[in-house]
């Protein structure tokens, strides 16, 4: 009888022992829980982060694709304005034979408002163009030459019937064409009218 009291001593450090087995496990799953977390938030944010990136990246980029042209560009890609005038039959300047020329006109401008203008002052454009026409001979147009200079003179008195101030171009002297005496070029004065084209042209 003295052997069984003996025993119960015995058993006490096991339940001890497995209770500290428990609380082990259990701060060690706590831990790996806490370290679980932690890696997945950081994950998260870097994951956040790369995207964020790209976007910046993809901003960046999307205004290189839309470059608004120069102005150089754009002034460029405006047509001119075509004013055409009516035909002009004139009697020509020749006194050996009677000689009359047809010649149609357009005008190109170089503003679309100068072309309302222009219809304005149509009547002493008109009275400019004869004038300049009737104090030609067939000779005269009948030439290449001939006809590029009729168009600079009805470029210039068409924009001094408008009111504009045109200088006629200066005419170099055989002395002034020596290197010594050349004289420099006056600048040139605004002409709203920068080109004359022919529509027609008949001399008979």
């Amino acid at each position: 009888m003295s052997a069984a009291p003996a025993a119960a001593p015995a058993e006490a450090p096991k339940s001890g022992s497995k209770k500290m087995i428990i609380i082990i496990v259990a701060a060690l799953v706590t831990v790996l829980l806490i370290g679980g977390g932690a890696a997945a938030f950081l994950l998260m944010k870097s994951g956040d982060q790369t995207e964020a990136t790209d976007d910046e990246g993809y901003e960046d980029e999307a205004p290189a694709k839309k470059k608004a042209p120069p102005e150089k560009d754009k002034e460029k890609a405006i047509p001119p304005t075509f004013v055409p005038l009516d035909p002009f039959v004139v009697n020509l300047a020749d006194r050996d034979s009677e000689r009359f020329a047809q010649v149609g006109i357009t005008l190109q401008i170089d503003d679309p408002k100068t072309a309302e203008e222009i219809k304005a002052y149509m009547p002493a454009i008109r009275n400019a163009v004869l004038l300049i026409l009737s104090y030609k001979t067939a000779e005269e147009l009948l030439s290449n030459e001939g006809k590029l200079k009729l168009a600079d003179e009805i470029a210039r008195e068409a924009a001094r019937a408008m009111g504009y101030e045109i200088e006629d171009p200066e005419e170099e002297t055989a002395e002034e064409a020596t290197p010594k005496k050349r004289k420099r070029k006056k600048v040139e004065s605004y002409n709203p009218i920068t080109k004359v084209h022919y529509a027609n042209f008949i001399i008979q």
